[in-house]
């Protein structure tokens, strides 16, 4: 008698180490889809599924209630605004993410960003281009002794701090969900009230989740409340950060510079006025992406996805654990 296999749908841009740890299993039927596929294609292979691993692919409840066989969803990546968790806690499907599998990569790109706005990365144009004269025209800035506010200290904001604790910066902390005791233990300066701990940041860096609370939360007035001098670094989501009023104040010099690696909608539109300005760096929500956090995120998802079909989750990836409770 022969034993069905169990169909797991992987995007086709998954690292290599991920699919052939899901092709290793005998018992598994490692399917690929692209992320770009239109969403009928995504359904149809869907459909028979039992579990599905994501990367850019929205998850909405039809998508859901048509996949009856669908016993367990991952994320490649820690995100997930894109799914509908209360849809699947419904259907007692476990969600689950890649953990600090791109936390440290994260952090790493917002240090880059950070470093590139103050130490002044055009300057490489200047010499290729035998404009020597002009290099007094931009006089970098340094990190040290400045104040840095982290906005979400979670499992990227911890490390973005230690990294910058070790460049001799202060360190303060904006995150009502995380004590002030914990912060002081990390060597940071809990804040209560973000808009007075704008106007004392000269580098701003946004590492909370897009929810409710936190969409259009760098609004025009709170951009309004930070140094002319200051910089703002975004690698969190896109939403977070009200884009036209960022392009206002960068270019009427009320803020100095931005980073910013993700975008509402992804991809953006080409003419997006942020795109002219040459105090801001753009990357196209890749902070989390490396050669060595995309073979980690690819073992974690098919790890994860695995242990559910055989019956044992790991539990700490898991973002609705209620949903456990119906299996």
């Amino acid at each position: 008698m022969t034993t069905s296999k169990k169909k797991l749908l992987l995007p086709d841009t998954m690292a290599r180490t991920g699919w052939e740890l899901a092709r290793s299993r005998a018992d598994v039927d490692a399917v690929p889809f692209s992320p770009t596929a239109p969403n009928p294609e995504f359904r149809r292979l869907l459909s028979d599924a039992e579990g599905v691993a994501l990367t850019s692919t929205p998850l909405r409840a039809a998508d859901i209630e048509a996949a009856p066989r669908l016993r367990a969803v991952a994320r490649i990546g820690v995100g997930y605004d894109a799914v509908d968790v209360a849809a699947l806690t419904g259907r007692g499907i476990p969600l689950m993410t890649c953990g600090t599998d791109n936390s440290p990569t994260v952090a790493e790109y917002a240090l880059f960003m950070m470093l590139s706005l103050c130490k002044g990365a055009t300057m490489d144009a200047l010499p290729r281009q035998g404009r020597w004269s002009e290099r007094y025209n931009f006089l970098p800035s340094e990190l040290l002794g400045k104040t840095l506010l982290i906005v979400g200290f979670g499992r990227i904001g911890t490390r973005i701090a230690k990294r910058c604790l070790a460049m001799e910066m202060a360190v303060e902390v904006y995150d009502p969900y995380v004590s002030a005791e914990s912060v002081r233990a990390a060597g940071c300066k809990p804040v209560a009230d973000l808009d007075a701990a704008l106007s004392r940041a000269d580098v701003v860096t946004v590492h909370c989740p897009k929810t409710p609370e936190t969409a259009g939360l760098f609004n025009a007035a709170r951009l309004a409340r930070m140094k002319p001098s200051a910089r703002l670094i975004n690698t969190a989501r896109g939403g977070i950060v009200d884009e036209a009023a960022l392009h206002a104040a960068l270019v009427s010099g009320r803020l100095a510079g931005a980073g910013i690696d993700v975008f509402s909608p992804e991809p953006p539109l080409t003419d997006n006025p942020l795109f002219t300005l040459k105090n801001v760096i753009v990357a196209p929500h890749m902070a989390g992406n490396s050669r060595e956090s995309l073979d980690r995120k690819a073992l974690t998802v098919v790890l994860n996805l695995l242990s559910v079909l055989d019956g044992a989750p790991r539990t700490e990836y898991v973002v609705n654990p209620e949903a456990l409770h119906k299996q």
